[in-house]
C-alpha cells in the first residue's frame, strides 16, 4: 500500500450531541488526500472523542451520488443533528468524500471551459479510483484492513464496482438508493449531446426531489426550512457556479455517458456474483431517480453476498435522509452495520 500524505492542515473541533442522539463528544477532521497528480479529494471524518482503539466494523465510508456532494448532504445538520453524526454518536469512526470535481475536491481544468468544449469528465472508473486512494489513505490512517462502505444512487454503482474489485478491503456493503438497468427516463440526465458538465438550478434540484411525490403529500415531506438549507450548502460548494446567474451547481456528465452506455443500454455495470460480503439495500417508497425495480432486479443477483437484505421505506423520495422520515432510514442502515461481529 502506498503512502498518502495529508496536504492540507487537519482541523479538529469538538461539540455537544443533542440529548436524542446520545450525548457525547464528537471530534471532526478534515484533510485533502491526492488521487493523482494534480487531484486532491476532500475527506471528513468524524468521530467520538474518547474512541483510541479502530475497528474494521466500526468504521465506514461514504461517497455520494451524481449531482450533489457528500458533506452538504451527509453531513448536514437537519434539527440539530446529521446523519455523519448519528453513525458516529454510536461509535464508529465515520468518513465521506467529494469525488473531483464534486464539492471540495480539485475541479478537473475541462470545467474551467464551457462545458461542450469537452467530452463528460470523471467517469466511474475515475471515480472509483478516487475511492480507492481514500480507502487506503484511511486503512493506513487507522491501521486496520477493511472498512464499511455505503454509496448513495450513482455511489451505489461506485461502491459496488469497488467492492467487486478489493473484497478483501470491504467488511460490509450499504447500497442506499441502489442504481441498476434502467427501463424509465434518467431524471438527471440532461437533454441532447452530453457536455463536460452539466449545470443544475436550484428549481431543477427542487421539481426533481419532489418527483413520483403524490401532491397531497407534498406540503409536508420535507420539514420547513430543510430544502433551503440543503440548497444554501450546496449550491455554495460550487464557488464558480454560486456567480452565475441563476446560481448553478455545476457536475460533471461522466456518470452520464456511463448511463448511456451501460444501464440504459441494458448492460450491468459491475458484477453482482462478484460481491461477496454482507449487503443491504435501501429504497423509499417515492424514489423516481432510482426506481424501486432497479432494487427488486439487483438483490437477487447477489448470490455471493452472505445475509443480504432489501429494505422498502416509506413516504420517501431519493432524498429521504433530509425528509421527515428520514428516522426511519438511519435506523434501518444502524441495525444492518451493528450486526457485524455478532452473526
Amino acid at each position: 500500500m502506498r503512502s498518502v500524505l495529508i496536504l492540507a492542515a487537519i482541523a479538529t473541533c469538538g461539540f455537544v450531541m443533542p440529548a436524542n442522539a446520545q450525548s457525547l463528544k464528537l471530534v471532526m477532521d478534515e484533510m485533502m488526500v491526492p488521487s493523482e497528480a494534480g487531484i486532491e479529494i476532500y475527506v471528513r471524518n468524524k468521530r467520538p472523542a474518547e474512541m483510541n482503539a479502530f475497528q474494521p466494523e466500526r468504521t465506514l465510508l461514504f461517497v455520494h451520488g451524481a449531482t450533489y456532494p457528500a458533506h452538504t448532504s451527509f453531513d448536514l445538520k437537519l434539527d440539530g443533528l446529521s446523519w455523519m453524526e448519528y453513525i458516529a454518536a454510536r461509535g464508529y469512526d465515520v468518513y465521506l468524500l467529494d469525488l473531483r470535481g464534486y464539492g471540495k475536491s480539485t475541479r478537473p481544468k475541462e470545467m474551467d471551459e464551457k462545458p461542450e468544449a469537452n467530452a463528460p469528465i470523471v467517469r466511474g472508473t475515475t471515480a472509483v479510483k478516487d475511492i480507492g486512494a481514500v480507502v487506503d489513505f484511511i486503512l493506513k490512517r487507522r491501521g486496520i484492513t477493511r472498512l464499511n462502505l455505503m454509496g448513495w444512487s450513482w455511489g451505489t454503482t461506485l461502491m459496488a464496482t469497488y467492492t467487486t474489485q478489493t473484497p478483501s478491503k470491504v467488511e460490509r456493503l450499504v447500497l442506499y438508493a441502489p442504481a441498476w438497468i434502467r427501463t424509465t427516463p434518467s431524471l438527471s440526465r440532461p437533454a441532447g449531446q452530453l457536455g463536460a458538465y452539466r449545470m443544475v438550478t436550484r428549481e431543477q434540484a427542487q421539481a426533481r426531489w419532489l418527483t413520483g411525490v403524490p401532491e397531497e403529500k407534498k406540503a409536508t415531506l420535507i420539514p420547513a426550512g430543510w430544502f433551503e438549507d440543503w440548497a444554501n450548502a450546496t449550491f455554495a460548494s460550487d464557488p464558480v457556479g454560486a456567480k452565475m446567474t441563476p446560481p448553478v451547481l455545476r457536475a460533471p456528465n461522466g456518470v452520464q455517458q456511463d448511463g448511456d452506455e451501460f444501464f440504459a443500454a441494458g448492460k450491468p455495470y459491475y458484477d453482482p456474483a462478484k460481491i461477496t460480503v454482507p449487503t443491504l439495500l435501501v429504497h423509499a417508497e417515492w424514489d423516481r431517480d432510482t426506481p424501486a425495480y432497479m432494487a427488486q432486479t439487483l438483490f437477487p443477483l447477489l448470490v455471493n453476498a452472505p445475509g443480504k437484505r432489501y429494505v422498502q421505506l416509506p413516504e420517501g423520495t431519493h432524498h429521504i435522509m433530509m425528509e421527515k422520515n428520514r428516522h426511519m432510514l438511519f435506523e434501518a442502515v444502524q441495525a444492518f452495520l451493528d450486526e457485524s461481529g455478532r452473526s
